[in-house]
């Protein structure tokens, strides 16, 4: 199936590498929504069903600092007539405003995965139609799958029975470490003495 793809895309895919039987194509941004209708539609291919799309933030890979653009997207595609499966990845050129094509008018199940991309990563889907908040508050400030959002945020809701509403104010827990309770105990977990 790997050279199957390379004949078929004809280097429109930048890498095409299979590792544990599993192949993922690297393919640029301008290049990506023309790719994936040929991954739909050419015999070769006929990858009838998007199994998953999802955003990725590479901003501090494996604990390294990264070089090269910081946000992906990863779809996972399944072609049932054929029994294959295929990754393709495309990485946002701007860092700044992460775009990319919507796939959604190809496969119907793209709608949710790329407004969960937008809602917790800010990658924007050009074309898509409805690109709104899915898991998110309407008022929220953020994408909390980013890394560099912060762990406790500035604000905090809750119902106030009095105004009879939601109220966001000021955060009142004070950041704490966790510590676990180590336990010593000599047949702990051992059953009945």
């Amino acid at each position: 199936m790997q050279q199957t793809l390379s004949q078929i895309l004809q280097g429109r895919a930048t890498v095409v590498q299979s590792t544990s039987d599993e192949i993922t194509l690297e393919v640029a941004a301008a290049d990506y929504l023309d790719v994936m209708q040929t991954l739909r539609d050419v015999t070769g291919c006929r990858f009838e069903q998007l199994i998953d799309l999802c955003g990725l933030d590479y901003s501090a890979w494996r604990d390294q600092s990264w070089d090269g653009p910081r946000y992906a997207v990863v779809a996972h595609l399944l072609s049932v007539s054929l029994n294959q499966r295929v990754r393709v990845r495309v990485r946002c050129p701007d860092d700044d405003w992460p775009q990319v094509p919507s796939v959604s008018h190809l496969w119907s199940a793209a709608n949710w995965y790329e407004r969960e991309a937008f809602d917790l990563y800010g990658i924007v889907f050009d074309g898509h139609p409805d690109l709104r908040r899915i898991l998110t508050d309407y008022g929220f400030i953020g994408h909390p799958f980013r890394k560099d959002f912060p762990l406790s945020g500035h604000v905090e809701m809750r119902y106030d029975p009095e105004r009879r509403r939601v109220i966001y104010e000021p955060i009142t827990i004070e950041p704490r470490e966790n510590t676990p309770r180590i336990v010593r105990e000599d047949h702990y977990g051992g059953g009945l003495r």
